[in-house]
């Protein structure tokens, strides 16, 4: 019979006792598991900001930190807006001309390249401050879904599992088109054709009923923020009560498609504002440049999304995740210290089992072997059912962590490496569906179980290998 056979024999005649201390390891290694998972992959989800397609956000003077959770992820409230005319100010006249083509050309006032425009890739305005249910409704343009590129720079980054994009002017729907990310349209039930009418300020008494939207594509998911919102056209936006001064009646003849159709003027460049917008510089220095010339003025501000939520975790988040992770590996070790205490009070009763080994031919070594043995596989069987735990857990709460921060825990989902780590590690085999799951923090639980369970056997099973042979068999009944 195998040392492990024994070693096993033994932790079954004492079902009970190497149950609840087994018990007690799973539950400290559950822990351990839920914090590296949960964080690791939502910090992921914050720190891959860079995957998003920009690397400025230009907005109201105020809190730095705050205009990005507000802008990137959603999660704050905007301060205040920045004129229409700062915006234009990151277009050439072209790109004007072009997304004022439906406006009268005495309302566009004097367009011409904009201070900073060669300096931009491309900038995107988002209009914020409204809500359907609990999720954000943003007014932006329709390139918001076109100039966004993949890794690859040449697919889009946010791709249609039903419909289209909308449009600045749609003969059907007027100016009144949204698109909804894939969280939104999976919690609500929404489809193609629903209508939908955004609350103001999130206050459910006070809904744009005059101003539905037709929902006309729904996101395939793409794992950011944006999963999580719902998109509407900008020219919409600007005419819900509430958003700009403008008279209720003023409507006007146009030629759109080639048929006339009446349809409500745009709104004038003067009466119009933005919450932030989201820029893509031209090359390396611009944003050096910009952020200098923008930010010594008094109308806004830029910041760097990167730059803001490294500092948010680097000063807050981690050390918190350190705590937690302190006090579940402080649990993992009290569950250790339990297990020394069970196998050591059972020695006496085990004496004569000893003795009879060792009479039998078993060397001492063999004899402590035995013992190491059972506490590994005390240590080590309730870690690995705390880890599968700790997975079915977060995978049956997935849907409520999804609806809250936007990220999907998949039941085979690692946590991932920490980003001083991840950056010595090529990017292919991170991201290979059959490797990357082995370069995570997980896998070193075993390791630290196997250890943890030597260190606390040893005691008991150098008592075992102590065992006088003579006096455990004379002394025994």
């Amino acid at each position: 019979m195998s040392i492990f056979q024994i070693a096993w024999r033994s932790v079954r005649q004492r079902a009970l006792a190497s149950g609840l201390t087994s018990f007690s390891m799973g539950l400290g290694v559950l822990l351990v598991t839920a914090v590296l998972l949960v964080h690791g992959m939502v910090s992921k989800s914050f720190t891959d900001i860079k995957d998003l397609g920009y690397n400025m956000i230009a907005g109201a003077k105020g809190g730095k930190l705050q205009l990005v959770l507000n802008t990137t992820f959603y999660l704050s409230e905007p301060v205040e807006n920045i004129p229409y005319t700062f915006y234009q100010e990151f277009l050439t006249k072209a790109e004007q001309e072009k997304e004022l083509a439906l406006m009268a050309p005495e309302k566009r006032g004097d367009l011409k390249d904009g201070t900073y425009a060669k300096n931009t890739e491309f900038a995107i305005p988002v209009c914020l401050g409204d809500y359907y249910q609990n999720y954000r409704v943003v007014g932006t343009l329709p390139k918001f879904f076109e100039d966004f590129k993949a890794g690859n720079g040449t697919d889009p980054r946010y791709t249609f599992r039903e419909g289209r994009n909308f449009k600045a002017w749609d003969e059907e729907h007027g100016y009144y088109e949204a698109v909804v990310g894939y969280v939104v349209a999976k919690q609500t039930g929404l489809k193609i054709g629903d209508k939908i009418a955004a609350s103001h300020g999130g206050d459910p008494n006070d809904v744009h009923t005059d101003s539905p939207f037709t929902i006309v594509g729904i996101l395939d998911p793409s794992g950011t923020p944006n999963d999580r919102a719902v998109f509407i056209n900008m020219e919409g936006f600007y005419l819900m009560s509430g958003h700009a001064k403008v008279e209720e009646n003023e409507k006007v003849g146009a030629e759109i498609g080639g048929a006339a159709v009446k349809r409500r003027q745009p709104l004038p460049i003067k009466q119009r504002e933005v919450t932030a917008v989201l820029v893509r510089t031209s090359d390396p220095f611009s944003p050096i440049i910009i952020k200098n010339r923008v930010n010594e003025g008094n109308v806004a501000q830029i910041v760097m999304p990167v730059m803001e939520i490294t500092s948010l975790f680097e000063l807050i988040v981690t050390p918190i995740q350190t705590l937690l992770l302190v006090i579940t590996v402080l649990i993992c070790i009290v569950s250790g210290i339990s297990i020394l205490v069970s196998i050591y009070n059972s020695m006496n009763d085990r004496k004569r089992e000893i003795a009879v080994m060792r009479a039998l031919g078993a060397r001492r070594t063999t004899v402590m072997g035995i013992v190491l043995t059972e506490s590994i596989i005390l240590s080590v069987g309730g870690g690995i059912l705390g880890w599968m735990g700790a997975h079915i857990l977060l995978a049956c709460a997935s849907p409520t962590i999804e609806a809250q921060t936007g990220v999907q825990i998949g039941l085979f989902d690692t946590a991932p490496l920490p980003r001083r780590l991840e950056v010595i590690v090529p990017a292919a085999i991170i991201e290979n569906d059959w490797i990357g799951p082995f370069f995570s923090l997980e896998l070193l639980i075993v390791p630290s179980l196997i250890l943890l369970a030597v260190l606390v056997g040893f005691l008991p099973a150098y008592t075992a290998y102590r065992t006088d042979v003579a006096e455990a068999l004379s002394s025994s009944p």
